[in-house]
């Protein structure tokens, strides 16, 4: 299995391929000079006739007042002077089509006054004699709701620069001046536009006029905030001292905990050069350069800048790529290198980190990576990182901590298709059917072209070529990747393919490259599209290269792949992910070989999400060079919008948007301020008992002064304290609605006489009538003269609080367990167990009493078990222990397979610490077969190991009891029971657990049969 490797967090992996066009895609937002048609030619046109459109007439017309809005009011176009003008328009259009012989099939009459209509080479003639015409224009295949993510987030047009927050700080070559994004993921491609800069100068030269410059070992970067960035310049695999400029101005790579891990690097470079195309992508997400001309497969999709486009960008290489670009598990990014990659940029004096590496849900807020981000945080870095891409399921977003920002994904207006057969057009999102094409064939379902399991998602080898071969598939979301659903329908012989999510999973539209024409479809549509495929044989369908329906896409929407708190990570005392930002079909750079042209992709993750944060904190940097982290990240917060679903209402959901979707055209000034800093965060952790600092005195995890209010357990009343800090004077009053919570604020009104007055106010909650076990959520809002600081809450009322775990010993005995219960009235205890820990033997090295042996000399070896877990289990779990813990390192992964054939597995569980002991438990595991894989990462001399699993039945060995049982309870108060074991096997471990009423709170328990 090799060593731990964390996925790169983006969803989809470029796998480009259009099939057979030749078109050109024309964003609405740029200024394009379109030639004449040859006169005469037939085809589908645009009529602009002469006369005022509603939005602009001013009264020419007898008879008929002046709409034309006054300046500062709105466009009243269902007054009844207004219809009487659009009626007037659309009699002229209906004469003049009809003295032209010509049958429009859409007409304006609100913002043109005109219509379109198929047209003969004589009739555009005609037209354009036309004394009421002012012009006939060729229809073109444009993509009015696919716009760059920049453009989205209001900084402004990719062309201009103009008309929004890069005007406004001073313009593009400004945005981020001053800042050094430092960037760990795959490295760079430094021959790409996004990354051009000038030739280094040499430092001895009379001025660097704020340009980095070099002394032949070093670049050098004069920063806004008067500290020198300094990086080392590398020599690598098609990699030298030339791949640096004035614009990439740090490149190193990190490569010994991959090659300890045995990591074959053939695919890829032992350099910062980028052979993957993730870290170009993020890297010029966060800074590339402005105004960069961009296709892909000779595909023109028009100009993309950088976030902050005038920032330099430095990257750090930990993650290289394996033979199988589709395939992350054949990537890997030692958690080593990833944290010599932090290391390095914080020494070199980076502004910004953006880290699109993920590990799966958190567990903790104290991994080797979220120490080395406090420290980087510490020091100053904004750091932004991607929550993961394991939605839409609860409790799967990675990095818990509350030093960074966790970003999840959300939609941009982006290219469409339309999925269309008799009495159907509907419209998904699309970039591999031709602009302006359409393919039509037959069709099929997948799941009646099976020829073997799995056929319906469409997995590697399960559809049966002759009921596939020249048809348009329908495929469903799920399992495998979507880039590769289509791979199969091709190898299978088909033609194109319909992607439709599957109600109750994720229900995002994304735009991947695929290897045939492909629409992907909401699950909405799905049954009407099964109706017709599966209602005939072969009805035909036909997938067009544009969105030919009326309809409009709601955006932003949380991507379905965007992983989704609460994070089950200490406590639940801290909101994650922090904010949303854009990451679905995201056009950027992408990898090249040296000397190779240079490429864009379109890629979707949360991975695409993090960069947008950290351009946007490094254009927070450039314009006030001493902000802190936490005041970035609370700007962003609490100036957020909330993001809407597939039919375009609002949510509110703060575990799948946190704050909500990042407003760049409001953050800069958020009228309130959330400061904290590394005292506060050395408090919360002694609060979690997860370390100890001197002079620090402990906090509870939810009075961590954030932008946010979580409370992960509540019993009883609550009351959490708050601070902010004033951008400058202004008074607020509190409003705070959480459904089913009783919450008060004191004081409900502030007041600020100017910028830097601090206030202290606290938040007290407590239950009414809210179900227990589950999130209540809302928010709390600050209202003021001109503007909104809002913080989300979410809060989990329990049954009881009750400890994790307990232990005790001997083949009899008791002990005492103390709870808080959650509501009044009986409190049945339900207890399983006690179940004996077995020994797992390795067969093949076999040490008496023990599960094997290992020496120095054979390290990064596997060791695996298959175990059945019953029907009925309560808890498993699985624990490694070493005879060495002090220099060896042993992993441990659990799986559960779904196809005892082939070990194909469905989920897995991962303990993979710096220790040599190892734990995974699965609470209420389903019953099935589990394949446990021990890996001897690194050992330091000769060792034993023990692998014990224990699967707790309701009904265990001995005589296990609780005194007293139901505990009479009364929510708020503390009380306790009596745990009692006896006719336990003397040399044994047992576990156990105790589970309260019908919750999900559990305690365990293990007893130790001396």
């Amino acid at each position: 299995m090799g060593r731990t490797r964390l996925r790169l967090a983006a969803a989809a992996t470029l796998a480009v391929l259009f099939v057979g066009s030749t078109a050109t895609a024309v964003h609405a937002t740029e200024e394009v000079t379109h030639p004449a048609p040859v006169e005469g030619t037939p085809g589908h046109y645009i009529v602009v006739m002469k006369g005022d459109p509603l939005a602009t007439y001013t009264g020419e017309v007898k008879g008929l007042r002046s709409t034309k809005p006054d300046t500062g009011e709105q466009l009243d176009a269902r007054s009844a002077n207004s219809q009487k003008y659009i009626a007037h328009l659309k009699n002229e259009q209906r004469k003049l089509a009809q003295d032209a012989g010509v049958t429009p099939d859409t007409t304006y009459q609100v913002t043109l006054n005109g219509f379109s209509a198929d047209l003969t080479g004589e009739q555009v003639d005609k037209l354009r004699a036309s004394k009421d015409v002012f012009g006939v224009f060729a229809d073109e295949i444009r993509h009015p709701d696919a716009v760059t993510s920049t453009e989205f987030l209001g900084l402004g047009d990719d062309r201009k620069g103009k008309g929004g927050v890069w005007e406004e700080t001073g313009g593009v070559e400004h945005a981020g001046e001053g800042v050094v994004v430092g960037v760990i993921d795959t490295g760079i491609a430094p021959e790409h536009p996004s990354f051009d800069g000038d030739k280094l100068k040499k430092k001895d030269h009379k001025k660097s006029k704020g340009q980095p410059y070099t002394d032949g070992s070093y670049v050098y970067f004069d920063k806004s905030d008067g500290a020198t960035f300094r990086s080392a310049i590398v020599e690598g695999q098609d990699w030298n001292k030339h791949a640096y400029s004035t614009k990439l101005v740090g490149g190193q790579y990190f490569s010994a905990g991959a090659e300890a891990a045995g990591f074959d690097f053939q695919y890829d470079y032992l350099s910062p050069r980028d052979g993957d195309g993730h870290g170009s992508h993020t890297a010029s997400t966060a800074a590339g350069e402005f105004g960069v001309e961009a296709s892909v497969e000779g595909i023109d999709f028009g100009t993309v800048s950088g976030v902050a486009p005038a920032a330099k960008v430095a990257a750090y290489k930990a993650c290289y790529v394996g033979p199988d670009p589709l395939v992350t598990t054949d990537d890997i990014c030692a958690l080593s290198d990833l944290i010599a990659a932090i290391d390095q940029a914080v020494a070199d004096g980076v502004d910004v980190i953006n880290y699109s590496i993920g590990g799966g849900s958190a567990t903790t807020v104290l991994a080797p990576d979220d120490i080395s981000f406090f420290n980087a945080a510490a020091a100053g870095v904004f750091v932004s990182v991607s929550a993961g891409n394991d939605g839409p399921d609860a409790a799967t977003a990675d990095h818990a901590s509350p030093w960074y920002t966790t970003v999840a994904a959300s939609t941009i207006p982006t290219w469409e298709g339309t999925v269309a057969f008799e009495g159907f057009a509907e419209a998904g999102a699309s970039v591999s059917v031709p602009f302006g094409e359409s393919v039509t064939g037959p069709s099929t379902y997948a799941g009646d072209a099976a020829a073997a399991d799995g056929a319906a998602l469409c997995l590697p080898g399960s559809l049966d070529p002759a009921a596939v071969a020249g048809r348009i598939v329908v495929c469903d979301r799920g399992e495998n990747a979507r880039a590769e659903k289509s791979q199969v329908v091709k190898d299978a012989g088909g033609i194109g393919m319909v992607l439709v999510n599957v109600p109750g999973g994720a229900d995002s539209l994304d735009n991947d490259f695929h290897v045939v024409p492909t629409v992907h479809l909401a699950a909405a549509h799905r049954e009407a599209v099964l109706a017709y495929v599966q209602g005939g044989t072969d009805r035909p369908i036909t997938l067009v290269g544009e969105n030919t329906t009326d309809d409009v896409t709601p955006t932003p929407q949380i991507a379905g792949f965007s992983s989704r708190g609460p994070m089950n990570a200490d406590g639940s005392d801290v909101i994650k992910p922090d904010i949303a930002a854009p990451g679905v079909a995201i056009l950027a750079a992408t990898h090249n070989a040296r000397k190779a042209e240079p490429t864009f992709g379109i890629l979707s993750g949360t991975s695409m999400a993090a960069p947008h944060i950290a351009g946007l904190g490094a254009l927070y940097l450039s314009e006030r060079p001493d902000t802190a982290p936490a005041e970035i990240k609370s700007a962003m917060m609490t100036t957020a919008s909330n993001t809407v679903d597939a039919s375009g209402a609002e949510i509110t959901d703060p575990f799948a948007q946190g704050a909500g979707q990042v407003e760049s055209t409001r953050f800069f000034e958020p009228g309130m301020l959330y400061l904290n800093g590394p005292s506060d965060w050395a408090a919360f952790l002694e609060g979690k008992q997860l370390a100890e600092f001197d002079g620090i005195d402990p906090i509870d995890g939810s009075d961590l002064n954030l932008a946010s209010i979580s409370i992960g357990t509540l019993t009883s009343e609550q009351t959490v304290t708050r601070t902010v800090t004033s951008t400058g004077p202004g008074t607020y009053t509190a409003s705070a609605e959480v459904p089913g919570l009783d919450i008060t604020v004191e004081p409900s009104t502030l007041t600020f006489g100017a910028a830097g007055e601090t206030a202290t106010f606290t938040v007290t909650i407590d239950n009414v009538d809210a179900p227990v076990e589950e999130w209540a959520t809302g928010s709390l809002t600050w209202t003021g003269e001109d503007r909104e600081v809002r913080s989300p809450i979410a809060v989990f009322p329990v049954t009881a609080d009750a400890p994790a775990e307990v232990s005790g010993t001997g083949v009899e005995g008791s002990a005492t367990v103390e709870v808080t219960p959650g509501l009044t009235g009986e409190l049945p205890l339900a207890l399983a167990g006690l179940t004996p820990f077995q020994l797992l033997v390795d067969e093949a090295n076999p040490v008496e009493g023990h599960s094997g042996d290992e020496n120095s000399g054979d390290a990064n070896k596997d060791v695996s078990w298959i175990v059945d877990v019953p029907e009925g289990t309560t808890l498993s779990r699985f624990d490694l222990d070493s005879s060495d813990d002090e220099g060896s390192d042993l992993d441990l992964t659990v799986y559960r397979v779904v196809s005892p054939e082939d070990l194909r597995y469905y989920q897995v569980w991962q303990s993979a610490t710096a220790s040599a002991d190892e734990r995974v438990t699965i609470p209420a595991p389903t019953a099935g077969t589990y394949l446990v894989v021990a890996n001897m990462y690194s050992t330091t001399g000769p060792m034993t190991w023990d692998m014990t699993y224990a699967n707790v039945q309701p009904e265990g060995e001995g005589a296990f009891t609780a005194t007293p049982n139901p505990l009479d309870a009364v929510r708020g108060e503390p009380t306790s029971y009596d745990l009692s074991w006896s006719g336990l096997t003397a040399g044994t471990e047992y576990l156990g657990v105790v589970q309260y009423g019908d919750s999900a709170v559990r305690t365990i328990v293990t007893v130790d049969a001396q």
